[in-house]
């Protein structure tokens, strides 16, 4: 067969996609959405081979428009005005919906191209990532659209889908034969893509010699070969990507190498070198921070070399980085203190900055005091003065505590002599 399994059974309705039932399942926001007809430019972030092309297919047929699809790693503006091109003709008479595949590929100009589009309603967007769309999308794309996370699909919504495509594949005149432990372990190892696992399925029909009778018995050995490499990325319950990049990190701020260098591993046989960077540096800032100030510049060098060089020579840079954040004293003093002044913004505890502190040089008539009264430090002993910086209504808040490693302990007791002095 030259089209692939996963394409000839792709589904043609909402209630065929297997999974994301938090998204389209009966009165969730996204299948309300399409039984509206009025659809909004979206962006579809999630794992591959969890729905995304699909649902987008289903609500171009849904909706009675065009559908026009682009991947960001090969498309470019030209691309997007051919497509434009196409508006008012009898085939798009209802409108295009342009779905964008990999948008994180795409350029800051060739976005702003397709915002001038999307923003007098030419088209519909609907874009999908596998990389986070608040770091990797622009915001004026992000602020016209709409988010929907889609997740990797659990076993058991899989195994109908598995047994779906034996029975297809039946179809074409094969007898197969396969048993339950043969579904349940190409569902559980397929890691959540289902994708992967129809693929699977192709490869274990394909592979097996029928027997005397013609029957293509479908051994649990022949499917453990076949997901041996995807078994290896998640472990067999199917563990989500979300959770080896959640486990990498925890590694790190626990202090534990050889645990960290284990999911740094799986994310780097995964291909996924910018969730392996990205955490790395989140870590050096929130769990090592001000214990070690410099891990930041070093971390963030060891990261761009890796996206420099790429794969598989990233893996050196990334592995002596993970090694020495594994290894650096902690503190979360830094990432305590922003989130405490959060969260007094958030409940409305701020106030008028104090006057000295103001970008002033003018005094109203009405003001009896006139004046900024700002006093400069470096002019004191120290480079340091008693001064008000806080608004009056929060003037005693305490938002940092110094952590009890090396660095910060030094810093506070040259403060505390300081301070005590004046």
């Amino acid at each position: 067969m030259s089209t692939p399994l996963a394409q000839l059974i792709r589904p043609q309705t909402i209630d065929d996609v297997v999974g994301q039932k938090h998204l389209i399942g009966e009165n969730m926001p996204l299948r309300n959405i399409i039984e509206s007809g009025n659809l909004p430019n979206m962006i579809f972030y999630g794992p591959s081979g969890v729905g995304k092309t699909t649902v987008a297919s289903i609500i171009a047929k849904a909706t009675n428009r065009k559908l026009c699809k682009l991947n960001g790693t090969t498309a470019g503006t030209a691309d997007i005005k051919a497509i434009v091109a196409q508006l008012d003709t009898f085939e798009a008479q209802n409108g295009i919906l342009l779905y964008l595949d990999e948008i994180q590929y795409f350029n800051k100009k060739q976005q702003q191209v397709l915002l001038e589009y999307i923003e007098v309603g030419s088209i519909t967007l609907i874009a999908s990532t596998t990389e986070n769309p608040y770091f990797y999308v622009y915001n004026a794309i992000l602020s016209r659209s709409t988010v929907f996370e889609f997740k990797p699909v659990t076993p058991e919504e899989i195994v109908p889908a598995v047994r779906r495509a034996f029975d297809f594949l039946e179809k074409d005149g094969r007898k197969i034969s396969v048993d339950n432990e043969v579904v349940k372990h190409i569902s559980t190892a397929c890691g959540g893509d289902v994708r992967k696992a129809m693929n699977s399925v192709e490869l274990c029909v394909l592979s097996t010699k029928p027997d005397s009778e013609g029957m293509l018995n479908i051994t649990l050995e022949t499917a453990k070969s076949l997901t041996q490499k995807s078994a290896m990325k998640y472990d067999r319950d199917g563990d989500e990507h979300y959770d080896i990049v959640s486990a990498y990190q925890k590694s790190m701020r626990g202090s534990d190498p050889d645990a960290a260098l284990h999911y740094l591993a799986r994310l780097l046989d995964a291909g996924d070198l910018p969730s392996a960077c990205r955490r790395l540096v989140v870590c050096a800032a929130e769990d090592v921070g001000l214990a070690y100030p410099m891990i930041m510049p070093i971390v963030k060098s060891a990261v761009d070399i890796a996206m420099m060089v790429g794969l598989p020579e990233a893996r050196i840079p990334l592995a002596d980085a993970v090694i020495m954040v594994c290894n650096a004293p902690k503190s979360n003093s830094g990432e305590a203190a922003i989130d405490a002044a959060l969260a007094d913004i958030r409940k409305g505890r701020s106030g008028p900055i104090p006057r000295q502190l103001q970008n002033m040089h003018y005094d109203g008539e009405d003001n009896k005091n006139k004046g900024q009264f700002y006093i400069y430090p470096h002019d004191y002993e120290n480079h340091w003065v008693q001064q008000q910086y806080l608004p009056d209504a929060i003037k005693n808040a305490k938002y940092y505590t110094p952590g009890d490693n090396k660095t910060e302990q030094a810093y506070k007791e040259y403060w505390d002599k300081v301070k005590k002095k004046k």
